[in-house]
């Protein structure tokens, strides 16, 4: 088999459905960076986030199947990831996510650029240190780009409680990033 396919080759499809295990082992190689980032962002330990990752790949190599082909393979696997993290927290009992059912709607800011400057590593660590709720939706909404509507139903909360988790954590993110920034000031003071 060529390995010089892209992740959207037939070849490599037919490969991994047939458990070619060079078509798996390539694919592993091509993403199992991202995949690991994907979640090391729900699950602060790297050595859980890495079990969940393997895990992931395992249920992606043995479900190629159900891949249908018609959309991006990337984003089928991304979306493997994310259930297979949303699970460990689950079982962990680590996942809490405050409700918010009450009336009145939250009202999202704009999107702001405040970590336009940060280290995508300072950024990282400023994301695990959120309310693991507030950590789930922000990761749902702002990285994967779930919608309110979606990450409602992924995580059995109201939209209103997608929208006030998102609302924290931004504000969250925003003040921690604001200090970082003052501290640097101050140092070169």
């Amino acid at each position: 088999m060529n390995l010089s396919f892209s992740i959207q080759d037939k070849n490599l499809i037919e490969g991994l459905r047939s458990q070619d295990r060079k078509a798996q082992q390539w694919l592993f190689q091509k993403l199992n960076r991202k995949m690991f980032a994907l979640c090391n962002r729900y699950i602060a330990d790297p050595y859980q986030a890495e079990d969940v990752m393997m895990g992931g790949f395992m249920i992606v190599f043995s479900k190629t199947d159900q891949f249908s082909g018609e959309g991006n393979l990337e984003g089928w696997i991304r979306r493997i990831m994310v259930t297979q993290s949303l699970q460990f927290l689950r079982k962990s009992k680590t996942m809490e996510v405050v409700r918010y059912d009450g009336g009145e709607e939250v009202v999202e800011e704009n999107s702001t650029a405040f970590t336009a400057n940060l280290d995508y590593e300072v950024l990282l660590r400023l994301v695990q240190q959120l309310p693991m709720g507030y950590r789930m939706v922000f990761n749902l909404f702002a990285i994967e780009g779930y919608s309110h509507p979606e990450i409602s139903e992924m995580l059995s909360i109201s939209e209103g409680a997608s929208k006030s988790q998102l609302f924290k954590a931004r504000a969250l993110l925003q003040t921690w990033v604001l200090d970082l920034q003052k501290t640097k000031l101050n140092q070169k003071n």
